[in-house]
């Protein structure tokens, strides 16, 4: 597998959204679901939202290229739409941190190698103010350790095993796995008789 796909560890700015339950319709409005190639989904992500709240962190100019989400508890609930992470990752999130996440926005967030981590809620608390008042310092995710760092100081994070493996070792993506053993998966078919006998 190649190394670009290895999700060991990612160093980014980060970017704090404060609160709990914001569900995959918040991230990324449902009008917005008819785009199928997901290409401009980044620029509405969190659309509704920026809009009713200008304060709202994805519009403010100090987060601007931030690749690490820091967020509450049971982040992703709602409608299970790969819209959402897809349109998180089409902005420039890389890795999330955040107290719990949705079962499938945690599971389409690995199909696209965005790891997501959970820390405890004192430690989240702490991190969401520490990258608001210092949002120049870099916050690094380390997959492998089950660690984020921000400065000198480290918190854990942890995450399954099953995802942490995948991610760590670059086969979170099944179709570049897939693709990879397509001269295995040929040479199987080849053996099989109702494959090669038509």
């Amino acid at each position: 597998m190649s190394t670009d796909f290895k999700r060991r560890h990612m160093t980014g700015r980060g970017i704090p959204l404060p609160g709990n339950d914001i569900d995959t319709d918040r991230v990324i409005p449902a009008r917005f679901l008819k785009e199928v190639t997901f290409e401009t989904m980044g620029e509405h992500v969190f659309e509704d939202a920026r809009k009713q709240n200008p304060e709202h962190p994805f519009n403010s100019p100090a987060y601007r290229g931030a690749s690490v989400l820091v967020v509450g508890q049971n982040f992703g609930c709602g409608s299970s739409r790969e819209h959402a992470p897809q349109a998180l990752m089409r902005w420039g999130i890389r890795a999330i941190v955040g107290g719990s996440f949705a079962e499938i926005f945690f599971g389409n967030c690995v199909m696209l190698g965005i790891p997501c981590l959970v820390a405890s809620q004192e430690d989240l608390e702490w991190l969401q103010k520490a990258i608001a008042k210092s949002p120049q310092v870099p916050v690094t995710v380390d997959v492998e350790k089950q660690e984020v760092r921000f400065g000198d100081h480290a918190i854990k994070a942890t995450i399954p095993d099953g995802a942490r493996n995948q991610l760590v070792g670059g086969t979170w993506d099944s179709t570049a796995v897939l693709l990879e053993a397509g001269a295995a998966i040929e040479a199987t078919a080849g053996k099989l008789p109702y494959v090669a006998g038509f």
